[in-house]
């Protein structure tokens, strides 16, 4: 970026475009926000003034995150031995982060591992001097935007910045959140509850997070008495959790939550986004049947956090996503893979209501296809011609309690199908679990047949 020698921005000036900048912003002019700050750009070199300017239009989230991360990559190396820039940098990294998605990996720009090092050895540089103060602060946001990779460091930062301002309901509550999204939840617990008494008043966020800890801490006293507060109607249920009455949601599941792994594999793993049925603000029943093996499916119990990653529509209704927190419990349901034909949409999900235990049929997908009806009856013949034949597929899976016996549940979606007209289902490795060889045989031709496989 080429700069003008001679280009000098007054305080006025520099405070006139941040504020048009982020009026820009704040209207939905991202585009025209990124060029009325490019005056501030040209001068952030010599007049850390501007420099500051441009990273509280960050911190504001006024501009996309690519672009943010540019501004802040440009700032951090123009101001790298300056520490109150390099501790706002530090800072404002949360904002170009997308902290909603809680599970993502660490971020690949070196923006953020550069920025965590110079505050580390500012750290010490400064040590017990009034300077450390900030650049904890900075490094403390900015190591705990690195996943799993700089945890120590951000512990450390959190912890000497609540020594620092013990009365300081903030620095109790940062720890506390660092603590959280790391699985420590009693550690978690204790943190909020002492920003939550060092407060003048109620705080929406602490009285959360707090909640979130003590569901995830198995803590149901703390976690009822929280969500009562906040005017929730809940009880202790199911699990010995608090538990109310919530319409469902979606959760994005991980098969490395970021509190459950390590820096050594510190990636989310596969995804998937799914139903539960909440139970309270912050968990709920997988009521999906999985595609994917992620260590965890349907019946099993996980907690979410509070903000969600976004919103799918259903017709005029705005279904939250929340990220996956923590699994508090696995049920280890069986799993067993199903095709079948039907004559209406639903006919074989339909079935889970004649099912005991809260077992089901989970349907996949439904399609049609054209199969050959000769070898549909007999598919070990080999026919010269094809007979064509169509039918309405299901593919899916059953899942079911481990207490239910496999011939039992083969038993019931038998009765199942016998009340409903022309559907079949085919099961085969639920065949072979119940021991029925010979059906196992028959059902795995169908259900190859079906499935293409």
């Amino acid at each position: 970026m080429s700069i003008d020698p001679i280009a000098v921005l007054s305080s006025e000036e520099i405070e006139a475009l941040s504020h048009h900048v982020i009026a820009e912003a704040q209207a939905g002019r991202k585009e025209a926000a990124w060029h009325k700050l490019q005056p501030l750009r040209k001068v952030q070199l010599r007049q850390p003034e501007a420099a500051m300017a441009l990273l509280g239009i960050v911190y504001e989230r006024c501009l996309q995150r690519e672009v943010a991360i540019d501004i802040l990559s440009e700032v951090a190396q123009s101001h790298d031995q300056d520490f109150r820039v390099l501790s706002a940098v530090g800072r404002c990294l949360e904002a170009a982060s997308d902290i909603d998605d809680l599970n993502a990996p660490p971020p690949g720009d070196p923006v953020f591992h550069s920025v965590v090092e110079k505050l580390e050895g500012l750290a010490k540089v400064y040590e017990g001097r009034p300077q450390q103060e900030p650049i904890l602060e900075g490094l403390a946001t900015a190591a705990r935007m690195l996943a799993r990779q700089r945890d120590a460091i951000a512990e450390s930062s959190h912890r000497k910045l609540t020594e620092i301002n013990p009365k300081k309901s903030a620095c109790h509550y940062n720890l506390g959140l660092f603590y959280k999204t790391r699985g420590r939840f009693s550690e978690g617990v204790t943190s909020n509850q002492i920003a939550a008494s060092l407060a003048d008043e109620v705080v929406e966020s602490y009285e959360w997070n707090l909640g979130i800890c003590a569901t995830g801490a198995g803590n149901t006293a703390v976690a009822l008495d929280v969500w009562k507060r906040m005017g929730q109607a809940i009880e202790i249920g199911r699990f010995g959790l608090p538990e109310g009455r919530y319409a469902q949601c979606k959760v994005k599941l991980a098969e490395r939550p970021l509190a459950e792994r390590t820096s050594e594999l510190d990636d989310p793993g596969a995804e998937e986004t799914i139903w539960i049925e909440r139970l309270s603000p912050c968990h709920g029943i997988i009521r999906s049947v999985l595609y994917q093996n992620l260590g965890i499916n349907y019946g099993d119990v996980v907690l979410i956090d509070g903000a969600p990653i976004t919103h799918h529509a259903y017709g005029e209704v705005q279904v939250p996503v929340f990220p996956h927190l923590a699994t508090l419990l696995r049920r280890n349901y069986q799993v067993f893979d199903f095709a079948g034909t039907q004559d209406t949409a639903r006919q074989l999900a339909d079935i889970s209501a004649d099912l005991d235990e809260d077992a089901v049929v989970y349907s996949h997908s439904e399609s049609f296809r054209m199969l050959c009806a000769n070898c549909w009856r007999d598919p070990d013949v080999n026919h010269d011609q094809h007979e064509g034949v169509r039918k309405h597929v299901v593919t899916g899976r059953i899942a079911a309690p481990p207490g239910i016996a496999p011939a039992r549940l083969l038993d019931l979606i038998d009765k199942a199908i016998a009340k409903r007209e022309r559907c079949q289902l085919y099961a085969p490795d639920l065949c072979a679990a119940a021991g029925l060889t010979a059906r196992q045989r028959i059902d795995r031709r169908r259900f190859a047949l079906l499935t293409g496989n």
